[in-house]
């Protein structure tokens, strides 16, 4: 959306895997702007070249991939090829085209198992899951296609914990099965979609011995991405650019937000930690706020609240035909 209130032409390629086109059809509602949509695979290099051609891009933004963590230990075949493989077909097809400025969704996942806080981009990158080496694989083949030709802008984002919601409610997180992550199941279980939330690990050494992460909100997010297509227009080259907020907020603190955005109590439960878990995972911006010239906006409270009212307002996420059965009152 913000690329659309920038005032720039769009064209989505998106195989709907993991999203619904009914998400496209409420941005053009909320924007009043149109742009092309074209249903694909980025595996399928036929479909993606067909778009090159026909739009012409200055600039892609890359968000296309899988991103479930303990889903890549369980499928790692499936990540590489999805999330690699992908990556390389549409870079194929970038390359037969004059567009050489590239925006990628990279992830803090890169970074692995913290050695010091909070994470800079010299931090040396060890990713600890096949989701993550995916992202460090695809950031090594950008840096080497910059280095053998000069007319390449790279920015390769690192988010860290992305939440929220649209401020309208009309726009928002529709996982399919169980949520991966933690405010998108908090959400349900504030909304009685589940019982209760398991709180893994209840002894690290944190505030309150729950594990600390750094949590952003998309629209901030969003923003960094218009400031990621400003710099490839002035700037040559590949360079990493963490989006994370500079602090961490416990599971603890997180739910105490969702209760105090709903306005209802969520229960929880303590359980053992999970392998591969650790006590703390935040970012140092600096680097994004002094070269793109971002800095995040909204708090805790925003995306908690944001989240509510897009959970609220769309309890069965885009099936409009179950929304009228089961729709709950925004808090006054």
């Amino acid at each position: 959306m913000e690329v659309l209130e920038a005032g720039h032409s769009a064209h989505v390629i998106d195989s709907l895997a993991n999203s619904s086109v009914e998400s496209l059809a409420r941005i053009r509602t909320l924007t009043g702007c149109d742009f092309g949509f074209t249903k694909a695979d980025l595996r399928s290099a036929s479909a993606v070249r067909k778009v090159l051609r026909a739009f012409e891009p200055d600039v892609v933004i890359h968000f296309a991939g899988l991103k479930a963590v303990g889903e890549s230990a369980l499928d790692p075949l499936g990540y590489y090829s999805c999330n690699v493989s992908g990556t390389i077909e549409l870079l194929q097809a970038l390359r037969e085209s004059r567009c050489r400025r590239f925006v990628f969704s990279s992830s803090a996942t890169v970074y692995g198992d913290p050695e010091y806080l909070p994470l800079d981009e010299g931090h040396r990158l060890a990713p600890t899951s096949p989701y993550g080496r995916t992202k460090l694989h695809l950031e090594d083949i950008l840096r080497d296609m910059a280095a053998s030709d000069p007319s390449w802008s790279i920015a390769l984002l690192r988010y860290f914990n992305p939440v929220g919601a649209h401020p309208s409610g009309r726009i928002g997180e529709d996982p399919k099965g169980t949520p991966n992550n933690l405010v998108p199941f908090i959400a349900q279980v504030a909304v009685g979609q589940r019982p209760a939330l398991r709180v893994f690990g209840d002894d690290y050494e944190t505030p309150d011995g729950t594990g600390v992460r750094d949590y952003i909100h998309v629209q901030d997010i969003a923003r960094a991405h218009l400031a990621a297509i400003n710099w490839t227009e002035r700037e040559r080259g590949c360079e990493a650019f963490n989006l994370g907020t500079g602090r961490g907020f416990s599971v603890l603190e997180v739910l105490r937000a969702m209760e105090g955005a709903s306005g209802r109590d969520i229960p929880f439960e303590i359980a053992p930690r999970r392998a591969g878990d650790v006590a703390a995972y935040f970012a140092n911006s600096d680097r994004a706020s002094s070269v793109l010239g971002w800095r995040p906006e909204l708090t805790l409270e925003d995306m908690c609240s944001s989240v509510w009212r897009w959970q609220c307002e769309n309890p069965t996420g885009y099936r409009p035909q179950m929304q009228r059965k089961r729709r709950v009152a925004l808090r006054g």
